[in-house]
């Protein structure tokens, strides 16, 4: 009988792990993008799910099961770490001195700071929710896993993950308007910016 990829990618095979990068990888960009809100920090937590996923290989369990959850587990960790870098980061640079305005040089880059700046308004009420929240959202509903597959990703109860979405519904709607619309909305605009950022040549969507 032929090894499942789970066997294979236990055993250390490059070419079995090549095609979990193929199955997966836009998956893990799209929500690295929708966790961080950032093009280039969605690259780093490709980079970094995956030699995650490499050095974890020997914790993948056996079965038949799709290996997305896990993978998706490991790069919601991944963007919890690059988003409190990131904050570290932004905290140290307040504190120095502004730098001396320079000027305009690059007005064909007016187009990706308008998109820069919708992103922020299209994550402002998201920002206001919990990590947790924003992750089952980010898990639920933008990467269409089940309950129970968002469970074993976040390795929490699946009691946990309905609370969790439950209270991040409801928070939406007390933040904003035509609380309804907000999430369609948002959604558009992270595929339309995802489209942009990393345009896929083979016109497939992963998280079909």
């Amino acid at each position: 009988m032929e090894p499942t990829l789970r066997a294979r990618l236990r055993a250390g095979d490059p070419d079995a792990f090549g095609v979990l990068f193929d199955q997966y990888t836009h998956a893990v960009y799209n929500l690295g993008f929708r966790l961080t809100g950032n093009w280039s920090a969605a690259e780093e937590v490709v980079s970094v799910t995956f030699l995650e996923a490499w050095r974890l290989r020997n914790r993948i369990g056996p079965g038949d099961e799709p290996l997305r959850p896990w993978l998706l587990g490991i790069a919601v960790n991944v963007s919890r770490n690059l988003t409190r870098a990131s904050r570290r980061h932004q905290a140290a640079l307040s504190r120095l001195a502004p730098p001396s305005p320079v000027p305009d040089f690059a007005e064909e880059l007016a187009g990706r700071l308008d998109d820069q700046a919708r992103l922020r308004e299209a994550g402002k009420a998201l920002d206001a929710l919990r990590h947790g929240e924003r992750e089952v959202i980010a898990l639920c509903i933008w990467s269409e896993l089940n309950y129970a597959a968002a469970a074993s990703a976040l390795g929490v109860p699946v009691g946990t993950v309905r609370s969790r979405l439950s209270r991040a519904r409801r928070k939406l709607r007390k933040l904003v308007p035509a609380a309804g619309n907000l999430q369609a909305a948002a959604d558009r605009y992270w595929m339309t910016a995802e489209n942009a950022a990393r345009p896929d040549p083979e016109g497939t969507d992963e998280r079909r």
